[in-house]
């Protein structure tokens, strides 16, 4: 009986050493004794941020068209700007400049969320054809602006101009003739 038991004994050993090793298990059969740690993929970083232009036509309805940074786009005449940026800012501000470089009035709201801002600036009267703006996106305080992320932004100069004929400004009133009155 000895005899039997040795050999069965070996055998049966012998499958438990195979089993637990995986190099020497048969193709295909997975390893029930142990347990895989799954991997840790660090998420990725979202790209910086992006931002996009649109103006609403005047005589459109809401129908905003996109603005890409090329050289100098030609837009229709319109009261109404977006910039949306693809992820949150900090420490920025928003202005629309006029050919000579003086600051436009305008009534400027702002949607923030930590995935993006909407920034839109309505204008009294409509841009004049013919001329030149900037929409400038720097810093509000210090040298530089951040995305929700901490990463710094580049400033961003959007220049464009308005389709049409220049439109000249109210002409300068002329001169009164002052005679001098002898007496």
């Amino acid at each position: 009986m000895r005899r039997f038991l040795r050999p069965g004994l070996v055998a049966l050993c012998a499958s438990f050493v195979l089993v637990g090793c995986p190099d020497k298990q048969p193709a295909g059969q997975a390893d029930s004794g142990v347990a895989e740690a799954p991997q840790d993929v660090p998420p990725a970083a979202p790209p910086p941020a992006s931002f996009t232009v649109r103006y609403q036509l005047t005589d459109a309805g809401t129908d905003l068209i996109p603005l890409t940074a090329e050289e100098r786009p030609t837009i229709e005449p319109t009261s109404s700007l977006e910039l949306h940026s693809s992820i949150g800012l900090r420490n920025y501000r928003i202005r629309l400049f006029d050919e000579a470089e003086r600051a436009m009035i305008s009534d400027d709201s702002a949607e923030e969320t930590p995935e993006a801002v909407i920034y839109r600036i309505a204008l009294p009267n409509p841009l004049k054809s013919g001329h030149k703006y900037t929409l400038v996106v720097d810093p509000q305080t210090g040298t530089s602006f951040t995305d929700t992320l901490g990463r710094e932004v580049q400033e961003l100069r959007l220049e464009f101009q308005v389709a049409g004929e220049k439109e000249k400004d109210k002409p300068a009133p002329a001169p009164k003739n002052e005679k001098k009155k002898r007496r």
